[in-house]
């Protein structure tokens, strides 16, 4: 939010002196961070609340970390050697009235996003090979007859990742066609991927855009009051990027059920455990996965919808937007958690199956995945297996030792 802020005051247009601007960049530079809460926006006028705690600590008030510790805002500054200001005219408004909370908050969330969609589709092609898959689903001429970008390259990273793999085929005898959740992949992936390219362009729009007021016009010596700092473009977004992602969760759990439902699964053994009886295998993942599915739908309610008169009823629509950046945060990270948990079950799976099976490039994944978690043979405790799959699929471990084989994905 510091950098954001300060990008956008550098462009001129917000009526604030270059040393202001400076002692912000010493702050970051320097690592003095402002302790910001992070509710108490209503996205219009911009992120008044947060960004005046951010402002407070340039003042020597409020309070920050630093090294650390947290402190004082005024012990901060005098630790890191940086003076306090003492603002002139227009330049409190200047600091506090823009929209830099919710787009730091999305702006995170969009690029983990980004991030997300090829992990998804190699944990979904993971679960196809061990339900023996029908790769002509994915067939390009499929894709192309519609035209959406995102489901096109779904498709496309769907097949390159199982080529060469003896457990998915294009088509196998008796069977007509998978279910919906391996089936329709690349429609539900792709419909998810243009979701959150839309997000990623409006926020890079927005992160170098003039969002205070009033606006300073120097060449033509004018201030015009308008309403930029109203975070409607980015409120819409960041509801669009929490639906996005919450479909990732919600296809995800269901190809986590196909796994372990002896009904489903394609003879695996009833929820992947070698052991049944005595042993609940990979039942209770699949109760986690959709617990955090089930939390999203609730969390993927638009912010946006909402609005409460304020300042009077002078503020009298709001955008709610940076609740709408931090729900999108909440779903994202519900979704890579599923995620992993689908990857976690995958790997069993194909370990049942026999990974001398596999795709080179899945078969990389799962090389990466025994790296840390070993096969389950009885039941144990499985909540640290569930964070290290939560850890690799974060840290873009799974897509790097994908990519290591069949080169970089959509």
């Amino acid at each position: 939010a510091m950098l954001l802020r300060c990008n956008a005051l550098c462009r001129g247009n917000s009526g604030i002196r270059l040393s202001t601007i400076e002692t912000l960049l010493s702050m970051l530079n320097a690592g003095v961070h402002p302790i910001v809460p992070e509710k108490g926006s209503l996205g219009a006028s911009g992120d008044l609340a947060p960004l005046s705690h951010m402002v407070l600590v340039m003042l020597g008030e409020g309070r920050a970390e630093y090294k650390g510790e947290i402190m004082s805002g005024r012990e901060a500054m005098a630790a890191a050697g940086i003076p306090t200001v003492e603002l002139a005219a227009k330049e409190g408004l200047a600091l506090i009235n823009g929209t830099q909370i919710m787009t730091a908050v999305g702006c995170l969330a969009v690029y983990d996003a980004v991030q997300l969609t090829k992990t998804a589709d190699i944990a979904c092609a993971m679960t196809a090979e061990a339900l023996f898959g029908i790769k002509k689903a994915y067939d390009p001429k499929v894709h192309t007859v519609r035209g959406h970008k995102g489901q096109i390259n779904s498709a496309k990273n769907l097949l390159t990742l199982l080529e060469g793999s003896k457990l998915a085929f294009d088509t196998i005898p008796g069977k007509v066609q998978d279910a919906y959740a391996l089936r329709c992949t690349p429609q539900v992936h792709g419909a998810s991927r243009d979701a959150i390219e839309y997000v990623y362009n409006a926020v890079s729009r927005e992160i170098n855009a003039v969002t205070d007021n009033p606006i300073i016009f120097p060449d033509d010596d004018e201030a015009i009051s308008g309403g930029n700092f109203h975070g409607q473009p980015m409120a819409l977004a960041f509801d669009f990027l929490g639906i996005a992602l919450a479909e990732y969760a919600n296809i995800s759990e269901r190809r986590i059920e196909r796994l372990v439902n002896p009904q489903l699964s394609a003879g695996l053994p009833a929820f992947l455990s070698e052991n049944g009886g005595l042993n609940s295998g990979f039942m209770i993942t699949q109760y986690s996965a959709a617990s955090m599915v089930s939390e999203n739908k609730v969390w993927a309610h638009p912010a946006s919808v909402d609005s409460i008169p304020s300042s009077a009823n002078q503020e009298d629509h709001v955008s709610m937007g940076t609740i709408a950046a931090r729900k999108a945060r909440m779903i994202l990270d519900n979704a890579q958690k599923v995620i992993g948990i689908e990857l976690f079950a995958a790997s069993q799976a194909l370990y049942l199956r026999g990974d001398d099976k596999l795709a080179p490039a899945t078969k990389a994944v799962y090389n990466k995945i025994r790296e840390s978690v070993a096969p389950i043979h009885d039941d144990i405790v499985m909540y640290e297996q569930m964070n290290k799959f939560d850890a690799m699929v974060k840290a873009e471990e799974i897509v790097r030792a994908a990519e290591s084989v069949c080169g970089t994905l959509e």
